[in-house]
């Protein structure tokens, strides 16, 4: 007897990167393999030298295929074992493990956008729907596109296993969100990555595109984010720690470092409009949607808890924006002695 492997990797596609999957038949109990692609046809590699190395990281079930079958989260590797440069998740490793000790952990808030060929789900031909408000956690077929295609995406990640913990309509029609978390740092990324796979594969049999762009719709409509929650133990236990957290990501050259790497497009969405604040300008305050960095009314009432980094856009590599934070944050907690 065999089973299918899904074999899922993140290409080189600039500036923003795809993710690309094919499956291997395995005899039954038979261990995960490495194996190869053609990497000249993924944006990581040239004609002439075009083999690219897959190295499973982490598998789940395949919630489409159903039976033994299982999805399979890899690594791209050169061939002779090195990571290649577009292997963002090689650099989270270390500055996960050196940080270990304080426990950071991540939420992240993945909005996107449903699409029918060129128009978002729920746009009129040739035209506007009303404008938003009444959408964000709608219900009713006048203000709400896409809900089967949600729901059976929410399943699919459900059966899979996944740390997935909620979804909700955006502001715009065809707009949505699905939370995973509170993962550690390469179990969130590794499971956000898989999630985002399971959602075009899902849109797929609907024949419904699913995109992260950041702002899919010019004008007066908000645009789709990635929020990412973050604490650390220190965080967890008392206030002190998360003031010093949100201070560490204003400090010196950290707004520019973290905003040119929270995905393409970002100046778009970050203007100082539709609950974003300005994308070179860096704030933070409690309750705020305005700020750069929110921190929820109940952890200043409890002084304690967690911050909430609303910069990321939707299209954000996971591997490199929870890289950028705990480095930022974990580093500053350490040098002030809150660990």
């Amino acid at each position: 007897m065999t089973f299918k492997a899904e074999y899922i990797w993140i290409d080189g596609t600039e500036p923003t990167a795809k993710l690309r999957s094919k499956t291997k038949i395995l005899a039954d109990g038979a261990e995960l393999p490495i194996w190869g692609f053609d990497g000249s046809s993924t944006n990581q590699a040239f004609g002439h030298a075009s083999d690219r190395v897959l190295q499973p990281v982490f598998s789940c079930p395949d919630p489409i295929r159903g039976g033994d079958h299982v999805l399979v989260m890899c690594e791209v590797l050169n061939i002779d074992m090195t990571p290649h440069e577009s292997n963002t998740r090689a650099l989270l490793r270390p500055v996960a493990e050196q940080f270990a000790g304080q426990e950071p952990i991540f939420g992240i808030e993945q909005e996107y956008t449903f699409f029918d060929g060129h128009r978002p789900l729920g746009f009129p031909e040739g035209g506007f729907p009303a404008a938003q408000g009444g959408y964000y956690c709608g219900v009713g077929a006048d203000e709400i596109f896409g809900r089967e295609i949600v729901e059976k995406h929410l399943d699919h990640c459900l059966a899979a296993g996944l740390g997935i913990s909620g979804i909700n309509a955006e502001v715009m029609p065809g707009q949505w969100e699905f939370q995973v978390g509170p993962l550690a740092p390469l179990e969130v990324a590794d499971q956000l990555w898989v999630a985002r796979w399971l959602l075009y594969r899902t849109a797929e049999d609907f024949n419904v595109s699913a995109t992260l762009d950041p702002k899919p719709v010019k004008g007066d409509w908000n645009g789709a984010g990635a929020h990412t929650n973050f604490s650390t133990k220190a965080m967890r236990e008392g206030y002190d720690a998360i003031v010093t957290a949100c201070e560490s990501l204003g400090e010196g050259s950290k707004p520019m470092d973290h905003v040119k790497n929270y995905g393409a497009g970002i100046d778009d969405r970050l203007t100082g409009l539709h609950e974003t604040a300005p994308w070179n300008e860096y704030s933070y305050g409690v309750s705020d949607r305005g700020a750069s960095v929110r921190i929820p009314w109940q952890v200043g009432q409890d002084q304690k808890g967690y911050i909430e980094d609303r910069r990321p856009n939707a299209n954000v590599d996971p591997y490199v924006v929870t890289r950028l934070i705990v480095d930022t944050c974990c580093t500053a907690l350490e040098k002030a002695g809150q660990v």
